[in-house]
């Protein structure tokens, strides 16, 4: 039986329908993700379900026992320490007993792995999402809605979040940006377009497939019927002039299609966004040598970092929420000056920053105000343009261009953003976390932006797909501050990190201590080994020791970080080979002990 189902349900928002007849249902542990684009109606829907709007038609059918927990797409204020913002969450328990909504609390404290007496407002961004996330599933909700749960989280915490949400078995509705996510948890997908909803029960690459096959064949159908409504039109004017009372079938049928061509909703462009280029600046952009970094408080932040940064690199920065990524940007554009070392920066830089908290939006300013402050032109590429053309590019209509830009959807106010940034020429692109709440299509065109941008690209972001599409080095910040040079993307500095890990915990594996064989005993049901067997066993402690020895080895090698400036051949061997040897150092120790060793 379904916990949740719409039947018909309209919903307007202004002049436009967000939904429109909309019908659908999700049965218990199933996990769906609600796309659309930017302004569809997503986070619109949502408050539907909790009751924050009501319907205007239709009906929403929700048994009076299913339980809905909501983790919000904005961070609210909420005072308290950890523990008792958690316990609020779990305070149905109280039924059954203080006790039980203590220990429920307690548990899912522990597996936010945070500070039970840490003040919420002390937190960062991600583990405050970590303890509404805590506080959504301590209510043992029948069906979990998310907003964008993955903003703000770094790479270990979405990954996390998505072990937690994997194994609680609650139903999710969640909407998100996060392709890799979205991947990994989603067993259907609804999209919302142009308040219509599309069910379609596969993965997310076949999703796309379909969708681009559906929209190709409403693009002929909508045009074979333009043509025969354009045929229609003809008739009406040059035919129909005698047996009027015979043609009267056709004409209501030509009334019709009037009626149907003008309630079309046409699907809006694509956005067109472009950035302008500024004359090249030197080839080397930012020089790091032996770099330190902390404040006043004795916190280490950075720690000799060494760094190279040329013209056309697009370089991702890697790091737990609070391990220092801005800090390292802020240092490396001359910022923050080091405490020890040098930053030198090359010559002829036009540097645009992206600021992930949209500081540099006026939410009291109207969308267009935002661009073009009072003006009504904006020029781009040394061009003066219309500032409402230039705004239609990013998909902000006439009427949406002149509302207060407080009033837009995350996804709308990045794009803000990025249209006022892109106004401005530049070589050197500081983006900090640009892709939160952009709709899939959206984030394929920054992407296909950033990777021809003959500039140089600062990139911080959690989502792991786009880096992987995006960034061709990454330096990743570990333990005490230390900043490590990688080639490639996210997955290329994955595989290195666990094959370091991996590497790191074989070379402290203690060596196996010399065995000495002591002649089989002839107690009472001891088998009596044969002369074969005999020989097998006395050599078994220096086959284990030689084996233990290479991969110590293998493991220091691996350790050093210069090991993976090697060829992707050289590295995928060692790693097989380190395999090899865990295997035949187990196999070994249990044939040991099966002769009695």
């Amino acid at each position: 039986m379904a916990i949740l189902s719409f039947r018909d349900v309209s919903f307007q928002f202004g002049g436009v329908p967000l939904l429109d007849g909309v019908r659908f249902s999700i049965e218990r542990g199933e996990r769906v993700c609600l796309t659309g684009r930017n302004g569809t109606g997503k986070s619109t829907l949502m408050k539907l379900v909790t009751g924050e709007h009501e319907v205007d038609k239709g009906e929403i059918i929700r048994d009076a026992s299913v339980r809905v927990a909501v983790l919000p797409q904005d961070i609210p204020d909420l005072a308290g320490t950890v523990a008792e913002i958690v316990r609020e969450g779990a305070s149905h328990h109280v039924q059954d007993g203080e006790w039980k909504a203590d220990l429920e609390a307690e548990r899912w404290v522990e597996k936010a792995g945070l500070p039970a007496d840490a003040l919420f407002s002390s937190l960062s961004g991600g583990q405050k999402r970590r303890v509404l996330l805590a506080q959504a599933l301590s209510a043992e909700p029948d069906l979990l809605l998310l907003d964008e749960p993955t903003n703000h989280l770094d790479i270990a915490s979405i990954a996390w979040m998505e072990d937690v949400l994997l194994s609680c078995g609650t139903a999710l509705l969640f909407v998100t940006h996060d392709r890799a996510f979205l991947k990994r948890l989603a067993t259907r997908i609804l999209e919302l377009d142009r308040g219509r909803m599309f069910d379609w029960a596969c993965d997310w690459d076949t999703f796309l497939v379909r969708k681009e096959a559906m929209l190709e064949a409403e693009e002929k159908a909508w045009s074979e019927f333009d043509k025969r409504l354009a045929q229609e039109e003809v008739w009406i004017r040059k035919g129909l002039k005698a047996r009027r009372a015979r043609n009267e079938g056709r004409v209501r049928a030509l009334e019709r299609m009037r009626r149907e061509r003008s309630d079309r909703r046409e699907r809006s462009g694509a956005v067109q966004m472009q950035i302008a280029e500024a004359e090249k600046s030197g080839r080397k952009v930012v020089e790091a040598k032996n770099v330190s970094f902390g404040y006043g408080d004795g916190r280490q932040i950075l720690n000799g970092v060494n760094a190279v940064i040329s013209r056309g690199d697009k370089v991702a920065l890697l790091g737990p929420n609070g391990s220092g990524k801005t800090t390292l940007l802020r240092v490396l554009l001359g910022e923050l000056q080091p405490v020890t070392g040098s930053v030198q920066l090359g010559t002829n830089l036009e540097v645009l920053y992206f600021d992930q908290m949209r500081g540099q939006i006026d939410p009291e300013a109207t969308v267009k105000d935002n661009i073009a402050e009072g003006r009504e032109s904006v020029t781009i590429g040394g061009k003066p343009r219309h500032v409402m053309t230039y705004l239609q590019e990013f998909l902000f209509s006439p009427e949406k261009a002149m509302q207060k830009a407080g009033g837009l959807s995350g996804g709308e106010r990045n794009r803000l953003l990025l249209a006022r940034l892109f106004t401005r020429p530049a070589n050197v692109l500081v983006l900090d976390e640009p892709t939160n709440d952009l709709d899939a299509e959206t984030l394929d065109l920054l992407e296909e932006l950033l990777v021809e941008f003959e500039g140089t690209v600062l990139l911080v972001s959690h989502d792991r797909e786009f880096l992987d599409n995006v960034a061709t080095s990454v330096l990743a910040i570990g333990e005490g501050g230390a900043v490590t040079e990688h080639v490639g993307g996210w997955s290329d500095w994955k595989r290195e990190d666990d094959a370091r890990k991996a590497a790191k915990a074989a070379s402290e594996k203690p060596k196996a201590e010399a065995v000495q064989v002591a002649a089989p005993t002839s107690a009472s049901g001891a088998r009596k080994l044969s002369y074969k067997e005999s020989r097998e066993l006395e050599s078994l402690p220096g086959l284990i020791e030689t084996l233990e020895s290479e991969q110590a080895a293998l493991g220091e090698a691996m350790a050093d970080p210069s090991f993976y400036r090697k060829s992707p051949d050289e590295i995928a061997t060692a790693n097989k080979r380190l395999e090899v040897l865990a295997a035949e150092i187990a196999k070994a120790y249990s044939r040991w002990e099966e002769l009695g060793g």
